[in-house]
């Protein structure tokens, strides 16, 4: 049983109510497709659990939704808030697009509140710094620089690759990850060009799709309102599934290139670059990357799950001096009340 993010890393949480699963503070569960996630609360992803480790959980959770009284529910989708602090989500047999506007509508929502949050934070921290830096006789012009500083010191995503290296990627360079397409990508259909604090790197294949999962949440941070995350899901479903919609990634990128530059050549560092993509099309393509990841291992490649579970852990245990500061995160924590309101 792993207990980190695949997605951020981070700890998943515990809970008490659930005897045979006790990892995670939400639960979404599909009793009749005998599908179980722990949803992250600090990047919203769902994370499926392994296949083993599900039935008896799943029957627990549908006990204890049925039990409580603190639940709001609709013909397709349920939620749950036990005294405990455990939520559930009851998934029933909405449509495929229902289910995914209601599913990344939730994640992508919480996901701007935090960032909005984490913001405020940030501005308060560099007041307090500039003050306390002005009360030590540095110099107004000498601070001008502090902001800047703040925004780009945290490492904002961790890879592992394949041969057992941690790439950190800062904000600076997450902005600079590009996509490749036919020509570049030794005929593997894209790829993913990062540059990070050791170098740069290249990713194809089914690398290329792990890599993207990983820089799209930060770069869809603030994500969008109701009306753009429904954009992106009817985008896929205009695709017909997550696959095709990746498939036809390098006419998007295409596409956006041609209407930001025109006709005119420009640098090949310009050229595909991931967060210059419309917001719609950011949020559809991480839409599709998770769960064509999420696919795979619902048609058997239970060991790709928990093979990106074990690397999730490892990159969890290794410790960066560079992440936001502890009181920053207590002090998340503490506003998240807005968030987690009881449901009447």
């Amino acid at each position: 049983m792993y207990s980190t993010c695949l997605f951020c890393n981070k700890s998943l949480g515990t809970n008490e109510v659930v005897e045979n699963f006790p990892i995670g503070r939400r639960l979404a569960y599909d009793e009749a497709k005998g599908r179980l996630w722990v949803v992250c609360r600090h990047c919203e992803k769902w994370n499926l659990t392994p296949l083993e480790e599900r039935w008896e959980a799943i029957e627990e959770c549908e006990r204890q939704f049925r039990e409580t009284r603190l639940r709001m529910s609709s013909d397709n989708i349920g939620l749950a808030k036990l005294k405990e602090g455990l939520t559930l989500v009851r998934i029933g047999q909405p449509l495929r697009p229902e289910f995914a506007a209601w599913r990344y509508g939730d994640q992508f929502g919480r996901r701007r509140r935090r960032t909005i949050l984490l913001s405020g934070v940030g501005v308060a921290a560099v007041g307090a710094v500039m003050a306390g830096g002005i009360a030590a006789g540095i110099g107004v012009g000498g601070l001008h620089m502090i902001p800047q500083l703040i925004i780009n010191l945290p490492v904002r995503v961790k890879i592992k690759t394949k041969d057992g290296r941690i790439l950190k990627v800062r904000q600076e360079n997450l902005q600079r990850s590009r996509f490749l397409l036919d020509s570049a990508t030794e005929g593997e259909g894209w790829g993913v060009y990062v540059k990070h604090s050791d170098g740069e790197d290249t990713f194809y294949g089914e690398e290329a799709e792990r890599v993207t999962s990983l820089l799209l949440p930060k770069l869809n941070s603030m994500a969008g309102p109701k009306h753009i995350i429904q954009d992106a899901v009817e985008r896929i479903e205009a695709a017909g599934n997550p696959e095709r919609y990746l498939a036809s990634l390098p006419e998007k990128v295409r596409d956006a290139d041609l209407k930001r530059y025109g006709d005119r050549t420009v640098k090949e560092k310009k050229q595909g670059l991931v967060g210059k993509l419309p917001k719609p099309t950011k949020l559809a393509l991480e839409m599709a990357v998770h769960e064509e990841q999420e696919q795979r291992a619902l048609e058997g490649e239970l060991w790709l799950l928990e093979a990106a579970w074990r690397e999730a852990e490892e990159i969890a245990g290794i410790s960066d001096d560079l992440f936001v500061p502890a009181e920053t995160e207590e002090f998340i924590e503490q506003h998240r009340a807005n968030d987690n309101a009881p449901i009447h």
